[in-house]
Formats: structure tokens, sequence, C-alpha cells
């Protein structure tokens, strides 16, 4: 799955250049501009990793990060900070920071800590996928059923990179609306356009061959895998 990143950032510009950075490099960021709304944020929501700074309106991060680690929360966390002397580094890992990062920063620096982090718990998501004979090269942008190459759009490489990650389980519109869309908010729905979507990825991954790979699951969204009916992992019961 795409990793789900809440940034803890009071500041709105460094907030949407992080947001914009992250969603580039394949990742779901969400932002909470106050220690208090991130509270909230995590825990009515499940996220992969935090990126909290340290200075915030109210309460700051370091009170947050220990309310959050007091409450049985696990989740890596990134402290960002311009505080830079040891014992504020120590106080920020005390306190239940998995990672600490001075500002000014760079970006490069940012995402291999974040790779670094997501690796250790397990989250992080592999630059190959295969299902069956179909392969999928996130590093190369490349795509291959067999010895044949597959050219797809950017939006169809998104698509299909969302359904072979989700192997075996149904994923519905409403996921890929949010996941890949990134539309939450629209007052009508994209069903039609990812129905559309969906019916070219099918062609070039499916016609012509005898083993079909991408499926519908009438009234509830697409599944990707050899065999159509799997017990799906998300699907509502």
């Amino acid at each position: 799955m795409v990793p789900k990143l809440l940034i803890v950032e009071d500041d709105t510009k460094t907030a949407e250049a992080l947001r914009t950075g992250l969603i580039a490099e394949n990742f779901s960021p969400v932002i909470a501009a106050t220690g208090d709304e991130a509270h909230r944020r995590v825990l009515s929501d499940s996220f992969d990793l935090v990126i909290l700074d340290w200075m915030l309106p109210g309460r700051d991060g370091i009170t947050l990060l220990g309310d959050l680690r007091r409450l049985g929360r696990a989740t890596p966390v990134l402290l960002l900070t311009a505080r830079d002397a040891i014992e504020d580094r120590v106080l920020g890992l005390d306190s239940g920071a998995d990672d600490y990062l001075v500002k000014p920063f760079a970006f490069a620096e940012l995402l291999a800590r974040l790779r670094v982090l997501l690796r250790r718990s397990g989250r992080e998501d592999p630059l190959r996928h295969q299902v069956a004979d179909l392969f999928l090269d996130l590093g190369m942008h490349r795509v291959r059923r067999g010895e044949d190459e597959i050219a797809l759009t950017p939006r169809e490489f998104d698509v299909l990179h969302y359904l072979m990650r989700s192997e075996g389980e149904v994923v519905t519109r409403e996921m890929l609306a949010r996941d890949v869309w990134r539309e939450t908010n629209r007052s009508t729905p994209l069903d039609n356009v990812i129905d559309v979507h969906l019916a070219r990825l099918r062609k070039k991954i499916d016609e012509g061959r005898s083993v079909k790979l991408i499926h519908t699951i009438r009234g509830v969204g697409f599944l990707c895998g050899e065999k159509e009916h799997r017990s799906p992992k998300n699907l509502p019961s």
C-alpha cells in the first residue's frame, strides 16, 4: 500500500512543500497544523509514519509525542526541529521519537530517513511487483506481461500499481479516488472516470490472454489476481 503519512507542521508554506514533494515520491500525506489536530487525527485514523515539528501552537511536538506514546501509539515519528543542541536531541529521542532531523534540511535526506523508518516497521513499498506473469517496476516505471512490454499512461500505471500492491484484495472506487486520484471532497463521484481507466487498463493487460488478471467485482470494486473469486481481506463485512 502507499505509505500514509501525517505531517504535523504549523508553517503553511513548509507543510505544503512537504506534501507536494511526498506525493511525487508516492506517499499519501495528510497535514495537521496544530498538536491538538494531530492528536485527534492519530486517534481516529491509521498512519504509517508521522513527521512532527517540535514547535507548534498549543500542544507542542514533544508534548504530543509523549501523549501518543503513553496511549500506546507505536507509529514511527520523525521529529523536525531547529534545535540542534545535544540535550535537545536527547530529549526528543527520550520522549519517543524514532529519528531526529534538524532544520534546514535537504528533502533527499528527509526521504532517506523516512524510508529507513518504514523499512524498520516493515511498511515500505517494494520497487517491484509481480502478479502471475505481470511485472511492474516502480523505479524504471515499466510494465511487462510475459515478454511483452506494455505502454501505460501515468494514471494507468498508478492504478495498476495500486491494484498489484493489493493482490487478492478488493479495491473499491472510493479507495482509488482517495489514494490514486487524491480526491476526497468532490461534489460528484469519480466512478465513471475510474471505470473508463480500468476498462483501458484491462484491455492492455488482459486482451488476448487466457488468464485474466484484472477483475470487476460487481457492486464493490476491482481485484488483481489470477483467480477472481478470492476472499478479499479488506471487504467490509
